[in-house]
């Protein structure tokens, strides 16, 4: 299940071996007799393999109708026929992952026979590119707050990304927010799926999904593992972040985690492709992408091809981020009855609101703050205020609100302005500890 599964990943390879091919020689233009042969070996293929017998057939209706009308009369350039055929045949079915392709050098590889020596020199090939994008794991961080950040751009097989993996989320394992960045991720292996989900619960196993394959007619699940190494956060608070380019793979860790009510999902609705399947030969050096596959979610018993992942909360994609941290930030100060923990997470969230809600105040309202506190010293430059401390650099200041600031990207200090009889008379330095200090305005 998971090698067809995961041939989603292997879309964007073979694309991009089409493209490469076309740049190295000119494409061949196809004869009216090859493009029937196409257009058979297409039909052929959906019948036999496509996840709806009944869609199938509307499909294949369709393209030997346009044939007969002429639709593909002038496309004798056989990029363009795939485009036509992939355009004609998601116009029927609605499924993104379906697609003709044209590439005579991947479809003679794809149909001879293949050696021992081929299989090792195509799995290393296959390790050498996945290493490269250090598997899908684009970015761990653990974020102020104690919140795990994990930017994830593909879920490879765990066959060869599991120690990587593995890596990541014992990184996350003490934290108390997790958020899963899948705004860029295309898709990829339920073998992953079920591995990362697994950290997310305890030992006690969660049924995670459903599939039917339609070549075996067979029906497969799979379940959140009883074992993984490391340590487990089943306790974390955790939030995923969804695009419009999510996609596939990364569509089901979404849609099951949303399902399972065990994470919140803010950004876009996500692609929309909930087929898996595999590239097949369809004659004259094109291939077909059919997906074999539906999946079912065990609540839903339904998935999410032609609509989507919903999120939660709906925001634009590269705002996402932000909100998730704001999101968990109040979280985290609302649960804990620690008095420096309560201070800690609102330190953190009112700097994030700061900077991106910005306090507006009026110009008489700085140059209030303008003058010298001992080694302290505010300035204003167009419009701005600047900190400075003796004999160190100059800080751009962020409003948190009429008297308190943010210091440039300083953390864990910021000032406030004290004020007697209507005067500005001193300058507080805050610390994210908790400690102040005080200098008095002495111009």
């Amino acid at each position: 299940m998971n090698r067809v599964y995961s041939s989603i990943l292997v879309l964007g390879c073979l694309l991009l071996g089409t493209l490469s091919s076309k740049a190295q020689e000119q494409a061949p233009s196809i004869t009216p007799k090859q493009t029937q042969k196409v257009i058979d070996s297409v039909e052929s293929i959906l019948k036999a393999r496509y996840v709806f017998p009944e869609m199938a057939q509307k499909m294949g209706d369709l393209i030997q109708s346009n044939k007969k009308k002429g639709t593909y009369e002038g496309l004798t350039d056989p990029q363009l026929l795939a485009a036509q055929l992939t355009e004609d045949l998601q116009s029927i079915s609605k499924d993104k992952h379906l697609r003709v392709m044209y590439n005579p050098r991947r479809a003679a590889a794809q149909g001879r026979q293949v050696t021992p020596e081929d299989s090792i020199r195509h799995t290393e090939s296959r390790m050498a590119r996945m290493k490269f994008e250090n598997f899908g794991f684009k970015e761990v961080k653990i974020l102020e707050g104690n919140i795990g950040y994990l930017d994830l751009r593909a879920f490879m097989d765990t066959e060869f990304a599991s120690e990587t993996a593995v890596a990541a989320m014992n990184l996350l394992a003490n934290t108390d927010v997790i958020i899963i960045d899948l705004r860029q991720n295309g898709g990829g292996s339920p073998s992953m799926i079920q591995l990362i989900s697994s950290y997310l619960y305890s030992p006690e196993r969660v049924h995670l999904n459903n599939f039917y394959w339609r070549p075996t007619d067979s029906h497969t699940q799979t379940w959140t593992l009883p074992h993984v190494p490391g340590k487990r956060n089943p306790d974390a608070k955790v939030y995923v972040l969804t695009s419009s380019s999510t996609f596939s793979a990364a569509e089901e860790f979404s849609y099951n985690l949303k399902n399972l009510e065990r994470a919140t999902l803010i950004g876009e609705t996500t692609g929309g492709g909930a087929h898996p399947g595999g590239t097949v030969n369809a004659s004259e050096g094109f291939l077909l992408w059919t997906p074999a596959g539906r999946a079912i979610n065990p609540i839903t018993e339904t998935n999410w091809e032609g609509t989507g992942v919903s999120p939660h909360i709906e925001v634009p994609a590269d705002q996402a981020l932000e909100v998730a941290q704001t999101q968990a930030l109040e979280y985290l100060a609302n649960k804990t009855t620690d008095p420096h923990l309560q201070f800690r997470y609102n330190w953190v969230l009112s700097g994030k609101k700061a900077k991106t809600d910005p306090v507006q105040l009026s110009k008489s309202t700085l140059k209030q703050y303008v003058g010298q506190y001992d080694v302290r010293k505010i300035s204003m430059e167009n419009g701005t205020l600047f900190y400075q401390r003796e004999g160190r650099p100059k800080h751009a200041l962020t409003p948190l609100n009429e008297t308190e600031f943010l210091v440039g990207d300083m953390d864990d200090f910021r000032v406030r302005f004290d004020q007697k009889g209507g005067q500005v008379n001193a300058i507080v330095g805050m610390y994210a500890n908790g400690r102040t200090d005080k200098n008095p305005k002495t111009d």
